[in-house]
This record gives C-alpha cells, sequence and structure tokens, in this order.
C-alpha cells in the first residue's frame, strides 16, 4: 500500500475508519469542535451508541446510491465473486454506498483470516448501468486486510492480552467504542472489533499474503511455525485504540485518557508493534463515521507507544 494512502489511514482513526476511495482526500484536515453545534436538529453529529452507519456518505455518491440500491442482488454476487477468484477468500457483504461513479460496497470475511475491508463497483450513472465486470479495489487496501488477519492468528495469545487489557478498562471506566452496526457497515479497517483497528507498514509482510493466495486454508500453528515476531520491525504494524466517552455530555476525560496510556506502557506480553491511543468524546460524525475533533485526546504519531 502506497505511503500517502497509509498515512491517511493513520489519521482518519478507522479506519479506518477506512473507507471508500472517493472520500479519504475529502475529509477536513482539521477536526472540528462540534459544542455548538449538538442542539442543531439539522446536525449530522449523533451519540456514538446509536450510530450504526446510517447517514454515511462519500462525495457525489447520491446517483450512484439509489443505482446501487436498486442492483443490490447483482453487485453483492460480483462482490462475491470478485474476493473469491482474486482474493480466495468467502466474504460477507454488510453495506454498500454510492461515491463517485460507483459504489464501495464493506464485507467481513468469513473465518480466519478475519477482516474488515471493501471493495468499488463501477456504474455508469448516465446509463444507470452497475459495471459488475469491473469490480476492483484500492491499491494494497485488501491486501493490507489480508496481513492484519493473518497476524491475529499468529499472535492470537498476545492480541487476547490486548484486549483483555481494553475490556478492564471499559469495565473501570465509563468509556465504550463503536457499535457492531457501524463496525459491520462503515468500518473496512482490516482486522479489529469495535474498539480497535490494526494496519501493517512493512514489506516484509508482503509473503504473508502470497502464500495465503497460494493456500487459503493455512492453519494458526502453521502460520505461526512460518513467520513470528523476529521477522518484523515494531513500526512494521500499528494497533490503534479509538475510544469514545460513554456520557452523552462528557468531555474527554484526561484521567482516563492518562490510565489507559499509562496501563498500555506498562502491559507485557501484547504484540510487538506501535501503539495509538485516542480517546472522543461521545459523538459520531455519522456522515463519515469519525469521532476526533479539537477536544479529542491522542497519543500516537510520532509520540506512539512501542513494544518490542
Amino acid at each position: 500500500m502506497n505511503t500517502l494512502y497509509k498515512l491517511l489511514v493513520i489519521c482518519i482513526g478507522s479506519s479506518l475508519f477506512l473507507t471508500g476511495c472517493s472520500n479519504l482526500q475529502s475529509r477536513n484536515d482539521q477536526p472540528e469542535n462540534v459544542h455548538a453545534e449538538h442542539n442543531n436538529k439539522d446536525d449530522r453529529f449523533v451519540h456514538v451508541q446509536e450510530y450504526t452507519g446510517e447517514g454515511y456518505t462519500l462525495r457525489n455518491g447520491n446517483k450512484s446510491d439509489k443505482i446501487a440500491q436498486k442492483n443490490k442482488e447483482e453487485i453483492t454476487n460480483a462482490v462475491e465473486k470478485f474476493f473469491l477468484e482474486k482474493y480466495k477468500t468467502e466474504v460477507m457483504i454488510h453495506n454498500m454506498v454510492g461515491a463517485v461513479d460507483g459504489a464501495t460496497v464493506f464485507v467481513e470475511s468469513v473465518g480466519e483470516p478475519h477482516f474488515y475491508t471493501y471493495a468499488i463497483v463501477p456504474i455508469d450513472v448516465d446509463q444507470k448501468k452497475v459495471l459488475s465486470e469491473k469490480v476492483w479495489s484500492q491499491e494494497g487496501q485488501v491486501e493490507d486486510a489480508i496481513i492484519t488477519g493473518i497476524f491475529a492468528m499468529i499472535f492470537d495469545q498476545e492480541l487476547a492480552k490486548y484486549e483483555e487489557f481494553v475490556e478492564e478498562m471499559i469495565e473501570k471506566h465509563p468509556i465504550t467504542g463503536i457499535t457492531e452496526d457501524a463496525l459491520k457497515n462503515v468500518r473496512a479497517g482490516g482486522h479489529g472489533n469495535t474498539f480497535y483497528y490494526t494496519n501493517s507498514y512493512d514489506p516484509v509482510f508482503d509473503q504473508l499474503v502470497t502464500k495465503y493466495l497460494d493456500n487459503p486454508n493455512i492453519t494458526s500453528e502453521e502460520w505461526k511455525s512460518f513467520f513470528g515476531k523476529e521477522d518484523y520491525s515494531s513500526r512494521g504494524f500499528t494497533i490503534t485504540l479509538y475510544l469514545y466517552m460513554e456520557d452523552e455530555n462528557a468531555e474527554p476525560d484526561e484521567d482516563v485518557f492518562n490510565d489507559i496510556v499509562n496501563g498500555l506502557e506498562e502491559l507485557d506480553g501484547i504484540p510487538k508493534a506501535y501503539y495509538s491511543v485516542v480517546l472522543n468524546d461521545n459523538y459520531i460524525d455519522k456522515t463519515n463515521a469519525l469521532g476526533l475533533k479539537e477536544n479529542s485526546l491522542r497519543r500516537s504519531s510520532p509520540d506512539y507507544i512501542i513494544k518490542e
């Protein structure tokens, strides 16, 4: 995946949120202060606990979205075929959103390696026709998702310890993640869950994709004997914890944030990687699935939490 695209992925936190390619560069570079807008009935910000992905939009996608919704079955079949033929992977279709001259289709892999990603189905808006034979994916996007899924198979015990830590923080503090529906419908950030997402950067991981495409049925134990923590650098893999305050009126709490950061700094036995922590208030922009604002608290690039 090229460097610019990967930096965009990190900047949007998802997604992460990862979303359709036509929208990535259209987002504002600076987060917004949204508190003055919260009482506006036309406000695009909603409580994160209520957000399912409804209202998510991509640039200039109104016309293509209507065509996509009328041709769901054709698009579903085309995307499922695309992933099976090109990536040897069975996927579930969760959502499709119109974009410029196409539809971005959000999918989840079936079984292992487990990941979320997307494909793009071109649409001839003038002819109101779906070009189902021309499905494509953004360069490196699906490959990165596959890598993160295989990484989770290799370092399953270490990742389980990280997830256990996150769950402990959630039980201890009034914080939350996105909903399961939002995870499926508008996040395409590789392996992860409602609280975190992952990305790979080191070209050494490319061999995992090559091996997977040769045999998609490799077991976790077989992957572990093929690739280990000594085979990549910490900077080659990132894990981003992306959280929200549970109370709709709460500002991001510095004490909570610091407790999470300090706990993660002290935590041993988790995957070798660069770690980020983001704590937002309770609101998420329904149009782009982002929670990052001026008041968000962040520990990220260039000051990552580094685990060797």
